[in-house]
């Protein structure tokens, strides 16, 4: 049994939610965190959550969105807190030249003072932005959570494990150039979640297909040949970190 830590199931990108979900269940992932990225998105995670059991929501608004974000709408967070597992997809992202950096620092920020305030992990996104989420997280001390899709260096994945953050798998671990494979030798195992950032970054061998968390079986496999481990013994492992940082 598995749970897919990241995944956006929504309809803007599945045309029968209800198949990729059987799919998943026959695949032995029984749980998947959903994330919101904006507005609409967090009022259809908000939905699904209610309509399947085995969806788990997380709300919260992306770096990318910034220029339609509205202060008031820090709201739709607070007035569901008790509904969702965690505040998310949030963070910083500097990809994209020209980017508003204060802004998305402004709203990282206010995100991260409603985790404190309810005491709610968040899903963090972090691109190009390395320092500067690290920086705005260490005045945060109290905010627990963990870094999505993480691509980052040995020494950036220690930084985060020591302030008391996991970090999230995905299908780039399986690419053949992939670094990961490294990084989650030297991290304790209590670090480790899984994801598949559905619909993006299918892994091996679905690499060019739109992903789905069923494929959350190819990473878990991928990665338990690495750490030379059952992969009961790996279901184990990122089960217990699940429950450790989620109310699942």
């Amino acid at each position: 049994m598995f749970t897919d830590t990241h995944c956006h199931i929504l309809k803007e990108y599945y045309e029968n939610i209800e198949e990729i979900i059987d799919r998943a269940k026959k695949n032995g992932i029984m749980k998947m965190i959903v994330n919101g990225i904006d507005r609409k998105s967090n009022e259809e995670v908000l939905e699904l959550q209610k309509k399947y059991d085995c969806i788990y929501a997380a709300i919260g608004f992306h770096p990318e969105n910034i220029s339609d974000f509205q202060e008031n709408d820090l709201q739709q967070i607070e007035n569901n807190i008790s509904s969702i597992v965690a505040i998310g997809e949030i963070g910083l992202d500097y990809h994209y030249e020209p980017c508003d950096k204060e802004a998305q620092q402004n709203l990282f920020e206010s995100q991260l003072q409603l985790a404190e305030k309810y005491h709610k992990p968040v899903i963090i996104h972090s691109r190009d932005a390395t320092q500067d989420t690290i920086n705005i997280l260490k005045r945060h001390p109290n905010v627990k959570g963990c870094l999505h899709c993480f691509s980052g260096s040995l020494e950036t994945a220690k930084i985060y494990v020591s302030m008391g953050f996991k970090l999230g798998f995905g299908g780039v671990i399986t690419f053949k150039n992939a670094k990961l494979k490294e990084i989650i030798k030297a991290v304790p195992l209590d670090t480790l979640l899984l994801e598949t950032d559905s619909p993006y970054l299918s892994p091996e061998p679905k690499r060019g297909t739109k992903n789905e968390p069923a494929n959350i079986r190819h990473i878990a496999n991928f990665i338990a040949d690495e750490l030379k481990l059952d992969i009961r013994e790996l279901s184990e492992v990122t089960e217990a970190n699940v429950k450790a940082l989620f109310d699942i």
